[in-house]
């Protein structure tokens, strides 16, 4: 049972806690709504948590495009999961032997990553390096090599935790019951760093789920547009028959009727959408990994 002080402190961690996730939820829910509100009631009204007029123009307007938006998204899955598990391999295979106080000039090679931090070739050389050289322009692979394949500042965060935060004397105690630098990456680096491991993962799902700039530099061809391309292509359009009345008559609509602000709401909300649904599921192996990572002595 708890004491009278202990309930109260418990009442005052739960109003707490509610107010922070009422916080947290709010700019979401006032996104939804504004993107279910109706252009004129938006333009008259503002942005409310409900909507005065109800409209489903916006998400219409954009289905007008469903065909393409379902390629867009497919595009989207696919990079962002071969994209993870890729970074997720090399950083893991490099932050390792890095961490390990043996390695013969790990410090010359962390210092040329940390140089990377701060130094890049810039846009034109990258994109002669990926085009003319490396000849991913218009594939696949567009979508996931260039800028976001390995970060720096990622390796540096995993080599520091495999270094840090998981004892030595374990991986000494694996090594003399014989196991190889695999056998200590497989059975005792790995479910132990599961917390930077899936800390990264995230990190790294939100890059490439958000990324619209390799599309941009690298793909020309509609075909292989990632959702976040073509949603700010969608908008630019629409930007554009706003301006262009003219346009806008010659293909059959008008620009009154032409959902401006509530595209850009409805568009925020397809993006976000997806990573929504993701976060509670891998919350829960974060959480598995940080109790399957404690070390009692």
């Amino acid at each position: 049972m708890y004491t009278k002080n202990e309930k109260r402190y418990q009442i005052r961690i739960t109003i707490t806690i509610i107010l922070l996730v009422a916080v947290t939820l709010a700019p979401l829910v006032l996104l939804f709504m504004s993107s279910i509100s109706s252009e004129s009631s938006l333009i008259r009204n503002g942005y409310k948590f409900w909507p005065k007029e109800f409209s489903l123009n916006a998400y219409k307007y954009i289905a007008r495009n469903s065909d393409t938006i379902l390629r867009a998204y497919g595009i989207s899955l696919a990079s962002t999961a071969a994209g993870t598990l890729l970074s997720l391999m090399l950083t893991v295979l490099l932050a390792y032997p890095l961490s390990r106080r043996s390695l013969k000039g790990r410090n010359a090679i962390t210092f040329f990553i940390f140089f990377t931090m701060l130094f890049h070739g810039g846009i034109v050389p990258s994109y002669i390096l990926w085009t003319s050289y490396l000849h991913i322009k218009n594939t696949f692979w567009a979508l996931i090599l260039p800028n976001l394949l390995i970060n720096p500042f990622h390796l540096i965060l995993m080599k520091n935790y495999f270094e840090n935060s998981i004892p030595k004397e374990i991986v000494e105690a694996a090594e003399i019951d014989g196991a190889g630098a695999v056998g200590v990456l497989w059975y005792v680096i790995l479910p132990m760093g599961k917390p930077i491991i899936a800390t990264v993962a995230m990190f790294t799902i939100l890059a490439y789920w958000n990324d619209w700039t390799n599309a941009l530099y690298f793909v020309s061809d509609s075909k292989l547009w990632n959702l976040q391309l073509l949603l700010q292509n969608i908008l630019q359009n629409v930007q554009f028959l706003t301006k262009n009345a003219k346009v806008a008559s010659q293909i059959g609509l008008q620009v009154a009727n032409i959902p401006s602000v509530g595209v850009r709401m409805a568009i925020a909300v397809l993006g976000v959408l997806p990573l929504l649904i993701l976060f509670p599921f891998f919350q829960k192996y974060i959480v598995k990994g940080i109790s399957l990572g404690a070390v009692k002595e």
